[in-house]
């Protein structure tokens, strides 16, 4: 058993997962799946609503004094030290047309006393890919397949056309977009997967570079903690660290600046 200092947040981060899987997997491919738009005009299940509820109801009986930032239900972390940010399905669209890419996202942030901000626990759970990716500081990260569990790490690919690359589409990239587009005509093998897995395949090591231009906090968070805990790096576009950043990169190390600056030619 870990005697890391998170282990008992780890070990939550775990029983939340299990509680949305139950959920998310049983409303999976319904015929009667409840799909409206929000506000910023994207789609939400009550799959969506149902397991940010549950883990929020979770999160009430064992962390009642921890801060609390959702997707679907908004936050409240005003002058909180430790806030867990949750998505509860992570690929919605995914998820509402029956393809199996999609995942619940739980994350520990810590405040430090300077103000600054650190993922200390992710989970990224994908019960439809039967995976489960998570990590927590100082311990590394780990992939569980049909129960086996792998610690993973990233490539060491270090020139962009030795590199394989993830994302979702070209929306978001606005001024960026012509030299993203020379990124992927550079690039060995260049692939549209998108949202979480994407970043889990560069902790896993399969993928060396996943770029999407427009996230939220709550879409990074988790990713963040396991691609570095894997040896990677996780900035935004502009290559600030940390899933604060509105935009998401994880790369390994050796490829990390020469992307950046590609990026931002």
């Amino acid at each position: 058993m870990s005697t890391s200092k998170y282990a008992d947040d780890l070990a939550l981060a775990h029983l939340l997962a299990d509680i949305a899987d139950s959920i998310s997997l049983d409303r999976y491919q319904s015929l009667d799946l409840v799909i409206t738009t929000k506000p910023d005009n994207t789609p939400v299940t009550d799959a969506d609503r149902a397991v940010e509820t549950a883990i929020r109801q979770g999160l009430a009986t064992h962390r009642p004094a921890d801060g609390l930032l959702g997707e679907e239900f908004g936050s409240d972390i005003s002058g909180a030290q430790r806030y867990w940010v949750i998505d509860p399905i992570d690929g919605t669209k995914n998820f509402m047309r029956g393809v199996p890419t999609w995942a619940t996202l739980i994350a520990l942030v810590e405040v430090l006393e300077d103000g600054t901000q650190e993922v200390v626990v992710g989970v990224a759970s994908s019960p439809a890919l039967a995976r489960r990716w998570y990590a927590s500081k100082g311990e590394g990260a780990f992939v569980t397949f049909n129960n086996q569990r792998k610690k993973i790490s990233v490539s060491q690919v270090s020139s962009i056309n030795d590199a394989s690359v993830g994302y979702s589409d070209f929306v978001g990239f606005e001024s960026r977009l012509p030299a993203f587009n020379s990124i992927l005509q550079e690039a060995w093998r260049t692939r549209g997967m998108g949202d979480f897995w994407s970043h889990m395949l560069v902790a896993e090591g399969a993928v060396d570079v996943a770029i999407e231009p427009t996230l939220a906090v709550w879409d990074m968070a988790a990713l963040d903690i396991i691609v570095r805990e894997a040896g990677g790096v996780f900035t935004n576009t502009s290559g600030e660290h940390g899933p604060f950043g509105g935009s998401g990169v994880s790369t390994n190390k050796a490829i990390h600046e020469k992307l950046i600056r590609a990026l931002n030619s």
